[in-house]
């Protein structure tokens, strides 16, 4: 959700020009029945379009980054630089390892809540890490009748599991990769770096300390410095 990356984005804007991206099924862009990652990169191939951006250094994390590795696989003459976040190439079991925020969301969803203090305890039970939380209690947002609710369309994504886990294809995509990890994170390893390679051969691999899967939260400077390492 873009929202993730507000702080972020203001702060390179003062060097780029930032589009700041909700992914079908969450923030404030459109739901859909259909989700899997070759959608997810026509989407953005189509919002490039509109705006009339030829290329751009693109940037995603998580399933984000997965969508942003599907756009330089299948659109290559699109991405001019390619910059993934705490994933890997490669398949992930997400009905294990989300499942209790699947399940917190869930319910969530099924609660008229009325204060972010609210959500933020019936959340708790399923998501202990406050860090986490705050994250995920940024897709709620006010209605008209004054209650909250999840943007995300988490009735359908909760059915939708293996394929946000499922392995991006196409092409190799031979452009500069900068793969940004996590140091307290197990999502991507040093292991990984074959099939990496395999599908972008000219990437590299940064691990960014005091951080888990949620790095540019957890460590904004150090996500930053790496960042502007490979930029410049």
């Amino acid at each position: 959700m873009s929202d993730n990356w507000r702080t972020h984005a203001k702060y390179w804007s003062t060097h780029y020009e930032v589009h700041a991206i909700d992914q079908r099924n969450h923030g404030k862009s459109f739901h859909s029945q259909d989700f899997d990652y070759d959608l997810m990169a026509v989407d953005i191939v189509a919002y490039m379009d509109y705006h009339n951006i030829q290329q751009a250094i693109v940037l995603g994390h998580s399933m984000g980054g997965k969508t942003a590795m599907s756009l330089a696989l299948q659109y290559p003459t699109r991405v001019s630089k390619l910059i993934v976040a705490d994933i890997a190439p490669k398949n992930y079991n997400v009905e294990t390892k989300f499942s209790n925020i699947i399940k917190g969301l869930l319910q969530l969803n099924d609660l008229t809540l009325t204060s972010r203090a609210d959500a933020d305890k019936a959340l708790m039970p399923f998501v202990p890490e406050m860090g986490v939380r705050q994250f995920l209690l940024k897709n709620l947002t006010w209605t008209e009748e004054r209650t909250l609710k999840l943007r995300c369309n988490i009735s359908v994504l909760q059915h939708k599991l293996k394929q946000i886990g499922a392995t991006p294809t196409g092409t190799p995509y031979t452009g500069d990769v900068l793969f940004l990890a996590g140091q307290q994170s197990d999502y991507v390893l040093q292991t990984d770096m074959a099939a990496i390679h395999a599908l972008f051969p000219n990437a590299s691999l940064y691990w960014v300390a005091d951080a888990g899967h949620w790095l540019h939260a957890e460590n904004p400077k150090g996500f930053t410095d790496a960042l502007q390492d490979f930029l410049c």
